[in-house]
């Protein structure tokens, strides 16, 4: 494979001019796809296998009206002091705010009048009225909204505090100037790490390019594939985060061919044949740990993993054909002024001076045992939180104080209880009998607010029961609840409802973690083992892997959930961890991971294989690698950050965990504890056993294949060379 990459990288440089050209007409094409495509909907969320689930889809059966699965909003009305929604005026105020959600949009499908449907409190000061659409929150137009709003602000002018709480209103979250930020920091940390703007500009660029390509194609191919507005997400985050990794590594070690004095078509081969061989396997573990979403098996998921592979697989190919086009373009500008220079006066650009990442290893092979016993201790110490961790799906109640939402959550919760928040609904087939006989039950069970009378459907053989819980929706006390309610009933009785269906949905992502990470890791650990013909590398990767992973979460549950310096993250409410958190945290830090592994080790293995001790080849390849490993970390940790910042509370919890971890990996794992454990082994770090080692594929990641050919090539040469000059006798 790398004497092809090697080749792959020479054609590049040398058809520099159609290699671009073609990237450009790529991008054109998606983005001409994407902007013909029609607008994506958000395709139905659904959980295979749950319960709530299957209440659903006999809601959709019994009751085809009902628009279950549809958006809602909640309208909360309360009166000033002195006053109460009962009085005649704000009567008024509110029949008329009704009337106006009623025709404010095409897409609604009922609003509740809080006089009739008992929506107003005890102390007669909050009503609320409850607005449900035909569609999904995702499908709903901005104009959708501003109805919504506007019947909302025309009531406030009566006096009354108006509030809207719901997933119908989905406020885009304030990012403020953090992701800004983020790039400028990105920037700052090339033109540092490089020395030269070009150098830094590639990876930025290309990057870009291979995201720009991969996120069009979504958008095109979202209505023929049923993608959804939000399969896209993930794909953008991984694509663009291993895109800049990729072509820092290739440009790095062309600009380290070149420091060795070889000539620039030349540089270029060799950097894509033996750092694209690493950057094709680091694809590819990034590709397993994103299609091994599939096991969750929840579609939505599914299919943003499989879109985000597709994204990691334009940004290997850019790395490999588009990278050393504009290398051609670039030259020797890829170095600073300096370098340049001396590659001018003497052909060589290598600094004789230990540059940082080989004097950190040397400090490491001296300390090998304290070095080790404080990574490990140090993380463990920080993921001793994550013994705690509580899964949900955060409510209107996880907002910022300064939103509508979470004001309606708060006026819904001091008039009608916290469980009012998240009601259940109960769906019982059967007649009239099993309705009343579950109803009854369903008093009886610990943590019941209310029960509302039943609703039954045209055949009389299907009733809905809504339930009012005692605490709130995200709250242990609920997940009892619904679990007693069906444990207490028959088969005929179901559960549903946004809160179940959050319910439902934490406790699969929970079932799915164990297993996702067996396969992920296990796929990883055969993937390194062909690469780097070892057993306990891989061994150690996969574990170093675990431990920055459960030490993220450990962080992520010190701050969000018990509350530990939330103050200095904007952390107002604290509560469960959103579900998706772990898995998702585990699909992007594992590709970055591997990254990182792939780029420090093969070096190592390359070093190794061709002469030097094991001591000796860890120093070689910090000396080439950890400057780009620690420019790489730096970028997604500014870039991860920059969602800090938002003001939304699930935004900002997949950037600090995402930002610790990327700190956790990089830096303790792969640049303290890799180092100091392969001083420990020694040449045991790369022991195969003979039969396992005749077994795998050769893969030749350290490039002997192509040390040969270009060896053979040049002989070729002088051949000709001397056959040109008469032979060698030349007398």
């Amino acid at each position: 494979m790398a004497t092809f990459l090697y080749r792959l990288g020479r054609a590049a440089f040398r058809r520099r001019h159609l290699v671009a050209l073609l990237w450009v007409a790529l991008l054109a094409l998606a983005g001409t796809g994407a902007a013909l495509a029609p607008a994506a909907t958000s395709s139905s969320f659904s959980i295979p296998g749950t319960e709530a689930q299957r209440a659903f889809d006999l809601l959709d059966e019994r009751f085809p009206d009902a628009g279950a699965d549809g958006a809602t909003a909640r309208v909360v009305f309360k009166a000033p002091g002195g006053q109460k929604m009962t009085d005649e005026a704000n009567k008024a105020v509110v029949t008329q705010a009704v009337g106006e959600l009623r025709s404010g949009s095409d897409k609604v499908a009922d609003v509740s009048d809080p006089y009739r449907s008992q929506a107003v409190s005890r102390d007669g000061t909050t009503a609320y009225a409850q607005v449900s659409y035909k569609v999904n929150g995702m499908e709903l137009t901005d104009a959708d909204r501003e109805a919504l709003t506007e019947a909302g602000d025309q009531a406030r002018k009566s006096g009354l505090t108006v509030e809207i709480g719901g997933d119908a209103l989905q406020a885009v979250p304030e990012t403020g100037s953090g992701e800004i930020v983020g790039v400028v920091i990105a920037a700052l940390v090339l033109v540092i790490t490089f020395g030269s703007l070009i150098a830094a500009g590639m990876p930025l660029v290309t990057a870009l390019i291979g995201v720009g390509i991969g996120s069009s194609a979504i958008t095109a191919l979202a209505g023929a594939l049923d993608l959804g507005s939000t399969t896209g997400i993930l794909a953008t985050m991984i694509g663009l985060a291993v895109g800049i990794d990729y072509a820092l590594f290739i440009v790095s070690r062309y600009r380290a061919e070149l420091a060795e004095g070889r000539e620039k078509e030349e540089a270029a081969g060799r950097a894509v044949g033996t750092a694209g061989s690493a950057v094709v396997f680091a694809g590819l573990t990034v590709v397993i740990a994103l299609t091994g979403l599939a096991v969750v098996n929840i579609p939505m998921l599914t299919k943003m993993g499989l879109a985000a592979a597709g994204t990691v697989a334009i940004a290997v190919l850019i790395a490999l054909t588009l990278i050393p086009a504009l290398l051609g373009y670039a030259g020797t500008w890829v170095h600073g002024r300096k370098a340049r220079a001396k590659l001018a006066e003497d052909g060589s650009g290598a600094d004789a001076k230990p540059n940082m990442g080989t004097r950190w290893a040397r400090t490491v092979l001296r300390h090998p045992v304290a070095v080790l016993l404080a990574g490990v201790i140090g993380l463990g110490v920080i993921a001793v939180p994550a013994a705690s961790l509580e899964v949900g799906l955060p409510d209107d109640g996880a907002q910022p104080t300064s939103t509508t939402q979470r004001r309606a959550y708060d006026l819904i919760s001091e008039g009608f209880g916290p469980g009012a928040n998240g009601p259940l609904m109960i769906v019982v087939e059967g007649g009239k009998e099993s309705a009343e006989k579950a109803t009854g039950q369903i008093k009886k069970v610990d943590g019941v607010a209310a029960v509302t009378p039943a609703m039954y459907n045209k055949a009389g053989d299907t009733a809905i029961v809504t339930v009012v819980p005692e605490d709130r929706p995200s709250s242990t006390e609920t997940e009892e609840l619904v679990h007693s309610i069906r444990d207490t009933n028959g088969d005929e009785v179901h559960v549903t409802g946004a809160t179940a269906m959050n319910i439902d949905f934490s406790q699969k992502m929970n079932d799915a973690l164990v297993p996702y990470l067996a396969l992920v890791v296990g796929l990883a650990f055969l993937l390194l083992m062909v690469v780097f013909r070892s057993v306990l590398v891989p061994l150690k990767a996969a574990l170093g892997f675990l431990l920055s992973v459960v030490a993220a979460l450990g962080a992520v549950v010190a701050v969000f959930q018990w509350g530990w310096l939330g103050s200095v993250f904007g952390v107002e409410q604290t509560g469960p961890i959103m579900s998706m958190m772990p898995i998702f945290m585990i699909g992007v830090v594992f590709g970055l991971a591997m990254d990182y592994e792939v780029f420090l080790v093969t070096r190592m293995r390359e070093a190794f294989v061709h002469g030097e001790t094991p001591h000796e080849a860890v120093v070689t390849g910090f000396r080439h690698g950890a400057r780009v490993v620690t420019a790489a970390a730096i970028i997604m940790i500014a870039v991860f950050a920059g969602f800090i910042g938002s003001s939304d509370q699930m935004v900002k919890m997949i950037g600090f965990g995402l930002a610790v971890a990327v700190f956790f990996d990089a830096f303790v794992v792969r640049m303290a504890i890799v180092p100091a454990v392969l001083a420990l082994l020694g040449r045991a770090a790369w022991w195969l056993p003979r039969w396992l080692d005749r077994a795998l594929p050769n893969v030749d990641v350290e490039g002997d294949s192509l040390r040969k050919h270009i060896e053979s090539r040049s002989g070729e040469d002088e051949r000709e060379l001397v056959t040109a000059g008469g032979g060698g006798t030349g007398r």
